[in-house]
């Protein structure tokens, strides 16, 4: 399945919708999240696209490879990207208890309201894209954004 081929109006909703998740945040924190995420829900076309995508913007190959294990490798992370990591893990893997005030509040720290809803809706929409990319199978290395 194709969603773009097949589902073209449902296609084009969520490139609107990821287009408005992404006003004003800030790119390097944006492919952070799309990482962490992607990582999470095993999503290999994702992870790979947004690793390039985020090499492209200048991240260092050191900083990417400690994404997985940012707790672990917290030199390698601002507090801000951490807030934001531990914010990404937390509504990605939502659960039974949803994201405890703790995790919000650390977030919050360094976003405004505003900020915050931007934040979650990027977390929304790369935990969509990623749910679309593995069950219809996207085969790793491909990009669909330069088909």
């Amino acid at each position: 399945m194709a969603i773009p081929a097949t589902n073209p109006r449902v296609y084009d909703a969520l490139v609107a919708l990821q287009a408005a998740a992404a006003d004003g945040v800030d790119a390097e924190l944006g492919e952070l999240i799309k990482i962490r995420a992607s990582q999470l829900n095993g999503c290999a076309y994702c992870l790979h696209m947004h690793v390039s995508d985020a090499t492209a913007l200048g991240m260092s190959d050191s900083k990417l490879h400690m994404v997985a294990v940012w707790r672990e490798a917290p030199n390698f992370f601002t507090v801000r990207e951490q807030a934001v990591l531990e914010f990404t893990e937390a509504v990605t893997r939502l659960g039974d208890r949803g994201v405890p005030d703790d995790v919000y509040a650390r977030a919050a720290e360094h976003f405004d309201t505003r900020a915050m809803g931007q934040l979650l809706a990027t977390v929304i929409m790369i935990n969509a894209w990623n749910r679309i990319a593995v069950t219809s199978r996207y085969p790793a290395g491909a990009d669909e954004r330069r088909a």
